[in-house]
């Protein structure tokens, strides 16, 4: 698995360095346009989306690709999460948003699935050159170093509840909560970097609604691989092919309790 590890991290690097880079910050208008109400998609979501698919394909001729961009031209595609062979989940530019508004942050995800289990994940950081990656039951590294979570809950406590999708309800339970938390973090509509921040110790947890495959799939393989813990509201696992909605991943097992207690008990 080595060597994919090297060459899928490769191939993230060249669709950044051809394709992702060369577009942010010369977008044109007719470069950019909506998907869904408050959802925007680039003309490089879709290029990058095709060179990658393309090379994981030819990393692994068996295999099947899902991609955020395919299933919104093609909603069947999904129904492929559910083949017991090897499955490809990419998020070309996570964090479209923000990358056609021209800032950051965005990342460049990819997970490999056997058999509806996540085996293998990337997540790049294009602006900063970052690449944390995970093997499932080998670790999480970041550019090369083994990142491992506390078993124990940090103090302070800090994280972000991601609010945009939440139902009123749930949203006002969550808002009445977060006294609780002692440092409220600002969403930054990118879920790569959402992760990526948790096994680095830049924050305790984050909370999310939506829980897209290509969103998450990556995050929670490198969430858990280090150590942390990646759960459905309810505290079930989280399953990439079962539909449903919340999310809350956090450091450890204490860190999660606290968090659920405060802002869903």
């Amino acid at each position: 698995m080595a060597d994919l590890i090297d060459s899928v991290g490769l191939l993230l690097r060249e669709a950044a360095a051809t394709v992702v880079l060369p577009s942010f910050q010369h977008l044109a208008e007719g470069d950019v346009e909506e998907k869904a109400p408050g959802e925007v998609v680039t003309v490089a979501d879709r290029r990058a989306e095709r060179l990658i698919a393309d090379g994981l394909r030819a990393l692994l001729p068996d295999s099947v690709v899902v991609g955020e961009e395919g299933v919104a031209a093609d909603p069947s595609v999904l129904d492929l999460l559910r083949e017991p062979g090897l499955v490809w989940i990419v998020d070309p530019i996570d964090g479209t948003g923000n990358f056609a508004a021209g800032h950051g942050p965005f990342a460049i995800m990819a997970a490999l699935v056997r058999g509806g289990a996540p085996v293998g994940a990337w997540i790049l950081d294009p602006l900063a050159g970052t690449l944390a990656v995970a093997e499932a039951g080998s670790g999480a590294y970041v550019d090369g170093v083994r990142v491992t979570l506390s078993a124990e809950t940090s103090q302070p406590l800090r994280g972000a509840a991601m609010s945009r999708f939440l139902p009123a309800d749930l949203k006002a339970r969550i808002q009445s909560g977060l006294p609780a938390i002692d440092e409220v973090m600002p969403g930054l509509h990118c879920a790569g970097r959402e992760y990526v921040d948790i096994v680095t110790g830049a924050q305790d947890f984050v909370l999310f609604w939506r829980t897209l495959p290509w969103d998450h799939v990556p995050g929670a393989l490198l969430v858990e691989e280090a150590g942390g813990v990646v759960r459905r509201l309810d505290g079930g696992p989280y399953h990439l092919a079962a539909d449903g909605y919340g999310l809350l991943a956090a450091a450890n097992a204490p860190t999660w309790r606290r968090v659920h207690t405060a802002l869903l008990s």
